[in-house]
């Protein structure tokens, strides 16, 4: 059987210092495409990337919208969407390739480990992981990715401004088989280390409460950049 293709997509905004620091790891994973998708970063983000010779496209902005774009302007049978600030290995790849040789799955997520080394991060990615594999849904830290048929069919990710990727899984595990893998991807825990570790846990259990709860993903976005 011919090995099907991959295309990762790594939708940016404002991340030139992480571009720098973290460029060459994208560019060793040997995908069959790679594609950068900016959203209208007022940094060097843009500039950056082309002058490092990588493709790079320019987007409205909106993770959404910019991982929609950059899915439709590739060719490869899977879509693999990657945070600039997670890191994923060459044996992570492999791994999607090989959960497609089950005809049942149509798309899928990692386990995820947080870079700090704070005894409570062991809990919170322990916590994220069994909750993940419990609901099937999964966030984009995890890596997702999915049959680019599969995701023509779904049309892609909702425009949403927030939980666009909690949306998208919990619409993707009507369609077919999640391929909840053990294997980990190491994604950055900036963000609890920036505002607060216990804030920022009760921040994120808040808006998914509230979206469970049927509150609008635009006034959830609301509520996240005034928590900020």
């Amino acid at each position: 059987m011919t090995e099907r293709s991959v295309a990762i997509i790594v939708p940016v905004y404002n991340e030139e210092q992480q571009l720098r620091d973290n460029l060459q790891r994208f560019i060793d994973l040997e995908a069959d495409e790679l594609i950068f998708v900016d959203g209208e970063s007022t940094d060097q983000t843009a500039a950056f990337l082309q002058q490092s010779g990588v493709r790079c496209v320019a987007s409205k902005p909106g993770r959404a919208i910019q991982m929609n774009l950059g899915a439709y302007i590739t060719q490869s049978d899977i879509l693999v969407f990657i945070h600039i600030d997670t890191v994923v290995s060459e044996s992570n790849i492999e791994s999607i390739k090989e959960a497609f040789s089950q005809s049942d799955v149509v798309g899928g997520r990692f386990d995820l480990s947080l870079s700090g080394r704070h005894p409570a991060f062991r809990i919170i990615e322990t916590m994220i992981n069994k909750r993940s594999r419990l609901t099937q849904v999964s966030t984009g830290d995890q890596v997702q990715f999915v049959s680019r048929s599969v995701f023509e069919s779904m049309h892609g990710f909702a425009p949403v401004p927030l939980l666009e990727d909690v949306e998208f899984s919990k619409r993707l595990k009507q369609v077919g088989r999640i391929a909840c893998l053990k294997e980990r991807v190491i994604t950055s825990s900036r963000r609890w280390e920036k505002h607060g570790i216990m804030k920022t846990v009760w921040l994120m259990w808040e808006i998914r409460l509230l979206y469970w709860w049927g509150v609008s993903p635009e006034k959830l976005a609301m509520l996240y950049r005034h928590a900020r």
